[in-house]
């Protein structure tokens, strides 16, 4: 039998100070779009993330997140690429960067 949680969709953290400050200080459009990312993410499960090119799904491979985890960089919109690290069904969002290099350092 299958694990039901790869057919669950993921489960957004949108709580890290870092992530909503930067989220806050940007355009209405820039926030738009990133949102409209989130909103879909909100409807995937772990398997369509890893396999959806849109989202240029990537480890970061310089650094560790928060209890050792990886880190990820994704595309969130044209412009930007957010980094995260999963935690079980979670997906923890920890900042934007307003280009790839930047997502990467």
């Amino acid at each position: 039998m299958k694990n039901q949680k790869t057919h669950q969709p993921i489960r957004l953290d949108l709580n890290n100070p870092v992530f909503q400050r930067q989220l806050f200080n940007l355009t209405k459009n820039d926030q738009r779009n990133i949102l409209n990312t989130l909103r879909k993410l909100a409807k995937m499960t772990w398997q369509q993330v890893y396999s959806d090119f849109g989202l240029k799904w990537e480890v970061i491979l310089s650094q560790k997140g928060p209890g050792d985890n990886k880190l990820y960089s994704f595309r969130v919109s044209k412009g930007f690429r957010g980094v995260a690290y999963r935690d079980g069904s979670w997906l923890r969002l920890l900042s934007l960067h307003p280009d790839h290099d930047s997502a990467n350092r």
